[in-house]
């Protein structure tokens, strides 16, 4: 029973994926075929296909993460695009939806997440360094910091980063909100 739900949850997540009316494609966008280097973690779920989202699903169940500053080459998907990892091969599909980012456009959404060269970030601390290296928001984690471990947060649930609420996607479903304090620095992390 156990191994037909999971048959079931992964075969109903496929299909959401693909039938998903509303996301945008690379399919005409000259950014198809470049490398490029990701400014923040790319979370997604490690499923018979990898799937990723403008959501950032940071606490799926499979989940991984490609860490910031790899090597992807950009291919087209209908839904949005295809990254695949040149050291190690992975692909990933990665959704896009326009009218939840702001309705920006699939190629300023890549030029936002992604960077034609590796990216350098200086003066984090070392909650930052730990939070990035585990894909994850802890205590005391600045902004930019909290963006590189966990991606730049889906512009529906959190219009701007000036705020000091950010809300990310832990899965398809649920949400997880970060909070700050008025100099920047994680306060509270729920759930």
């Amino acid at each position: 029973m156990e191994r037909m739900v999971k048959g079931l949850t992964t075969l109903l997540l496929c299909a959401m994926v693909l039938a998903c009316p509303s996301c945008d494609s690379v399919e005409s966008s000259s950014q198809a075929g470049r490398t490029y280097y990701n400014r923040y973690n790319i979370h997604y779920y490690q499923k018979e296909v990898n799937v990723a989202s403008y959501a950032n699903w940071t606490d799926c169940p499979g989940h991984g993460f490609l860490p910031y500053n790899t090597e992807l080459k950009l291919g087209t998907w209908g839904r949005g695009f295809k990254l695949v990892a040149v050291d190690s091969g992975t692909e990933v599909l990665f959704e896009f939806r326009s009218a939840n980012m702001g309705n920006m456009s699939v190629s300023e959404y890549i030029d936002l997440i992604m960077s034609p060269a590796p990216v350098s970030y200086e003066g984090l601390n070392a909650q930052d360094e730990e939070g990035i290296k585990a894909g994850k928001a802890i205590k005391g984690m600045s902004k930019q910091g909290v963006m590189i471990a966990l991606g730049y947060p889906a512009m529906h649930r959190t219009p701007s980063t000036d705020s000091n609420r950010w809300i990310y996607w832990r899965n398809r479903f649920m949400t997880r909100v970060v909070e700050f304090d008025e100099s920047g620095k994680v306060v509270s992390i729920n759930p």
